[in-house]
């Protein structure tokens, strides 16, 4: 993981403590297979009480790792925007090396004797690295909101909700997003218009975070409910002016708490028989990619 110095900086004494606890906080994640987005960087620090929950504190904190990675205090890797990334088409160096990666990217659909599908829908770009932590291993495919979905995408959901159904499988959508006006909203609005595209399809949609026996438990660094929220009354009736970032979990409590929701329906002994066939068809590809050399 690379530290390179491109500038020099004079940092305060205080700014070299936070600094010290960024680099202490990006540790302990990676030491469990997590890199961070700023601002879960930012939400270790309010939840420990250390910087208030404010934009101003915020913008402040972006600022000094910006300053710290440049000056090589901080791993480059360390943190990532997982919402801009380069796209290119993939590339091999030799006939050999695409097809022994097609042995290992080749996948069965392992769900397809189960009884049921799952999908995984999370409110926030920045957070699917985070799910799909849970979900490659899971094989669930995922889906980032970012917001509201379009009407395009809710008609794909609600399609393929009918083609597993006529496969005789139930939907379980797992819906992930922040509490407050409009988060909650987007679950009922998710709800409502995938039961109207797939024609009253049989599906279930599951709230799973954030939610406020969640709130009331982890106590997560909370914000100021946006009273210009058309939506803002009602929940301000219900929940009070404070609303809470789906960002400020722990990512292991995420990624757990889907698996475990997951493995809750999945039938085991079903998936070990769809496993052990995808390996036999693995290995029967490698034979074939064994005989290449056998060719002119």
């Amino acid at each position: 993981m690379p530290k390179i110095q491109y500038e020099s900086k004079n940092f305060t004494a205080k700014t070299q403590e936070t600094i010290l606890l960024a680099e202490k906080i990006i540790k302990e994640y990676h030491a469990q297979g997590f890199s961070l987005t700023l601002r879960q960087v930012y939400y270790q620090f309010v939840a420990r009480g250390i910087i208030e929950n404010t934009e101003r504190s915020y913008k402040r904190m972006g600022n000094v790792i910006s300053d710290a990675r440049r000056a090589g205090l901080i791993d480059w890797d360390a943190i990532e925007d997982r919402t801009r990334y380069l796209r290119a088409n993939a590339n091999w160096d030799t006939p050999q090396s695409i097809l022994k990666g097609a042995k290992y990217s080749y996948h069965r659909d392992l769900w397809n004797t189960q009884d049921l599908r799952f999908e995984v829908w999370v409110e926030k770009d920045a957070l699917v690295g985070v799910v799909e932590k849970a979900c490659q291993t899971l094989d669930v495919p995922f889906f980032s909101c970012r917001g509201y979905v379009s009407d395009s995408e809710m008609w794909q959901a609600g399609m393929r909700v009918r083609r597993h159904n006529r496969n005789g499988q139930r939907v379980v959508m797992l819906h992930l997003g922040d509490h407050d006006p409009s988060g909650l909203d987007m679950t009922r609005d998710i709800g409502e218009r995938i039961r109207l595209f797939s024609a009253g399809g049989r599906f279930a949609l599951n709230r799973i975070a954030l939610n406020m026996e969640q709130v009331e438990e982890l106590n997560p660094p909370p914000n100021p409910a946006k009273v210009t929220d058309s939506r803002y009354e009602s929940y301000a009736s219900e929940y009070g002016e404070e609303s809470w970032e789906l960002d400020a979990l722990e990512p292991k409590f995420i990624v757990n708490l889907i698996t475990d929701r997951v493995l809750q329906e999945r039938d085991e002994e079903k998936w070990e028989e769809a496993e052990r066939e995808q390996e036999e068809e693995r290995d029967k590809i490698g034979r074939v990619i064994e005989q290449w050399d056998n060719l002119d």
